[in-house]
């Protein structure tokens, strides 16, 4: 196991985390509704965002092993909060795809992005709802 990033207070409930490998930087700023500005991300918010990179990104890995792409994928994440203990309960994502496939490939598409990584680590009480939708 090796050091993949550093994360450095800046003051003002602001954080800065670097990527060691490519140096590529992320900030991030509590929410509003847990004292913060809420003019970035939030940590929490990018739990939720790296569930749907982490599927369309394995999902691009299955397309590509079998002949296809699924170029310009996109989602729309949402994140619902709890307290009490303060965390994420929800997260719904809405996968756009700007292509038609066949059904096998729909099948491998949706079956794949329920194997990422990062919804593996997640815990078992929070709630996962996510939806495939092609075009017509």
């Amino acid at each position: 196991m090796g050091q993949i990033s550093t994360v450095e207070y800046l003051g003002d409930l602001r954080t800065k985390a670097v990527h060691l490998e490519s140096g590529s930087e992320i900030f991030t700023d509590a929410p509003k509704d847990n004292k913060g500005k809420g003019e970035l991300f939030a940590p929490t918010d990018l739990v939720a965002t790296a569930l749907a990179s982490c599927m369309i990104t394995i999902m691009g890995i299955m397309a590509r092993r079998h002949g296809f792409d699924i170029d310009n994928t996109k989602a729309e994440i949402e994140k619902e909060m709890d307290n009490n203990p303060r965390r994420i309960s929800a997260i719904r994502i809405h996968i756009h795809f700007p292509n038609n496939y066949s059904d096998k490939e729909k099948k491998l598409l949706e079956k794949t992005a329920h194997t990422c990584p990062v919804g593996k680590s997640l815990n078992d009480q929070l709630e996962e709802e996510i939806s495939f939708h092609y075009p017509n």
